[in-house]
């Protein structure tokens, strides 16, 4: 069946980039790093993230599955993990856009597979206990900023997109939030890059969909830039510091049936196209040159 000209799986890279390089405020992307208005009036021009034009306390969200504390204090979480190249970097400050060094930051993922790392029942297929993949803590630098490299996230049934996080100032956790990502760059991944394209069952979950994505609101969404050798993923996150987090936590399992288990698409195309199905099969290592920012097409 011919697919429509503005579907995810006949965009290129940089076409579909295009569609999503707006931040949160709605500021197209530019330089990777601006200065905060409100910083500038306050006397202290703090150089922040992109998409902090306007600073605001990021949107308590649930923790969702499956949070574990390793203490895997490190900034490659990928260890085996194939899939697209991410560098996600996160900013925490305050409500003034105060950079708030030495956070302890948090974050975990499902792997390209929609997989997560170190558990064994609870919903999920397959039984990865004792592993750690796409897991990691960093203290923030002078800046409020940490770095994760690791694989773009695959999805499962029931969620969109996202990035579990939570933030610690001294030993308390002060916030507990996910981050989200552009439902077009998403689903031409999926489509188009293995081992995102070969899945059994189709994404059936987007941004406009997702309960928790609505609850986090736009603040929680990441701008995404094309480098030469991955996606870059940036978010300010602001915090309060005398706040207390008040997720309790979950340990359910994801919702929807679990990661690798039959399910029906729901009606209608996702955002930016008519979301043609990928391949079905066995997961194969990418190699490094069919995923390149803008090798190709």
């Amino acid at each position: 069946m011919d697919k429509s000209e503005n579907s995810p799986s006949n965009l290129s890279r940089r076409d579909a980039l295009r569609l999503v390089a707006i931040t949160a405020g709605g500021a197209v992307a530019g330089s990777s790093l601006t200065t905060a208005a409100a910083a500038a009036e306050n006397g202290s021009a703090v150089s922040l993230l992109e998409g902090a034009s306007v600073c605001q306390l990021t949107p308590e969200v649930t923790e969702g599955p499956f949070y574990v504390d390793p203490e895997l204090v490190r900034s490659d979480i990928t260890e085996d993990q194939h899939g697209v190249p991410l560098d996600l970097k996160m900013q925490v400050v305050d409500a003034t856009c105060k950079p708030i060094a030495n956070a302890r930051v948090d974050v975990w993922h499902a792997s390209a597979e929609g997989i997560y790392s170190g558990i064994s029942g609870g919903g999920q297929s397959v039984d990865t206990s004792g592993q750690t993949f796409c897991r990691g803590t960093q203290m923030a630098d002078e800046n409020g900023i940490v770095h994760f490299t690791t694989v773009y996230p695959g999805w499962y049934r029931g969620r969109t997109t996202h990035i579990h996080f939570k933030v610690y100032l001294d030993e308390a956790n002060v916030l507990t939030g996910q981050i989200f990502f552009p439902d077009a760059l998403s689903q031409f991944i999926y489509d188009n890059v293995a081992p995102y394209d070969q899945r059994d069952t189709e994404r059936d979950t987007y941004n406009s969909a997702d309960s928790i994505a609505q609850q986090a609101t736009r603040a929680s969404h990441a701008l995404l830039k094309e480098m030469d050798e991955s996606y870059l993923a940036l978010l300010v996150v602001g915090v309060d510091p005398n706040a207390e987090s008040s997720d309790p936590g979950m340990s359910g399992q994801p919702g929807g049936p679990p990661p690798g288990a039959n399910g029906e698409r729901p009606a209608g195309p996702p955002p930016g196209g008519d979301g043609q199905p990928g391949a079905g099969g066995q997961s194969e290592p990418v190699e490094k040159s069919t995923i390149v920012p803008g090798a190709g097409n």
